[in-house]
């Protein structure tokens, strides 16, 4: 391949783009050896001290590989592409999607994230095939459809992955169980004697993946026990939750499922605000363990997520690319459980 398809020559600030021969003459190695280094191919034995003096040469000149020639010489790019999800990501999917990242960083995949809001379905399948990603890792109920993961697939993507609550034909899906989130917390109320259970439902946009299936999870527990339960619609704010708190005589309420720690919060300050106490007149229970739960009076009880780790999913993700026909071996990846405390 020459240097111009490799890195483009043109000048900038007047200094030529340093190339691979650049840096294999200042190592002292062949341009060969550089791009086995620089592309951490693992199928060539290459001596440390060897690999030492490559990366240093490619820092003092400034060099870095080209993409776009790696691409043609792999037949496929190493990008793993990932659709930013129409969700507010709180802390314990930040921390998750970051060592995801990460642990692909690690198996030598450029992680790109896109910024998908305001396309559908296929206009964001279209716009995603045009950066010709190796694989599609979808976070969140984005809309596609079996279409569009055809049209990933035949622009070289060579498998399509979705975390979320559904299903799509021809992808691989990796389920969120939020509807077990529901169910363990609906199921410890009940156990704490509760009978008339409110479960908050967030009226932010993008929220409905994760509240629709636990407010369902509320109901599969307490089906059969004679509890009932009481969708709470809320926004996050102040004024909200003071509007619901002055609500609760004619609701009846004596335990809530609050959605997540968050709102959990954010009602309890407006409850006891309105003279209704926890958990005497009113249980309640968030989700996510967050320190700051810890730390209110009375302690929140909570539902701890325990995700998959990163480097567990980063290698399901490089198993698909390098065996796309095959099913992936996975384990749920989402498993909850109750942290009783103070509040409930």
């Amino acid at each position: 391949m020459s240097e111009q398809s490799e890195q483009s020559p043109t000048a900038t600030a007047g200094r030529p783009v340093p190339t691979s021969a650049d840096v294999a003459r200042l190592a002292g190695v062949s341009r060969a050896t550089v791009s086995y280094v620089l592309n951490n191919t693992a199928a060539v034995r290459i001596s440390e001290p060897t690999r030492r003096k490559v990366r240093e040469a490619a820092e003092e000149l400034g060099y870095v590989p080209h993409a776009a020639a790696r691409s043609l010489r792999a037949g496929h790019t190493r990008m793993v592409l990932l659709p930013s999800a129409h969700v507010p990501i709180g802390p314990l999917y930040g921390r998750f999607l970051s060592d995801l990242q990460r642990e692909l960083r690690r198996l030598d995949y450029t992680v790109v994230q896109y910024g998908s809001e305001g396309l559908s379905g296929d206009e964001a399948a279209r716009a995603w095939a045009e950066l010709r990603p190796v694989t599609v890792v979808a976070v969140g109920d984005i809309a596609l459809t079996a279409q569009g993961v055809e049209l990933l697939k035949r622009s070289g993507a060579r498998a399509v992955i979705t975390l979320g609550t559904r299903e799509v034909a021809g992808a691989h899906a990796l389920g969120l169980d939020q509807a077990q989130v529901g169910r363990v917390a609906g199921a410890h109320l009940v156990e704490r004697g509760r009978r008339r259970i409110g479960v908050v439902v967030p009226e932010e946009p993008g929220l409905e993946m994760f509240s629709g299936p636990r407010l369902e999870g509320v109901r599969r527990a307490v089906d059969g026990t004679g509890a009932t339960v009481v969708p709470l619609p809320l926004r996050y704010e102040e004024d909200a939750a003071d509007a619901l708190a002055a609500r609760w005589p004619e609701l009846g309420l004596d335990a809530v499922f609050a959605y997540n720690d968050e709102y959990a919060m954010l009602l309890m300050r407006a409850l006891q605000d309105a003279g209704v106490s926890v958990p005497e007149d009113t249980a309640l229970v968030g989700a996510d363990d967050l320190l700051l739960g810890r730390l209110l009076r009375p302690r929140l009880s909570t539902v701890r997520l325990d995700m998959v780790l990163g480097g567990e999913l980063a290698e399901l993700i490089d198993q698909a690319v390098r065996e796309p026909e095959a099913p992936l071996r996975s384990r749920r990846l989402l498993d909850s459980r109750v942290i009783p405390r103070d509040s409930s």
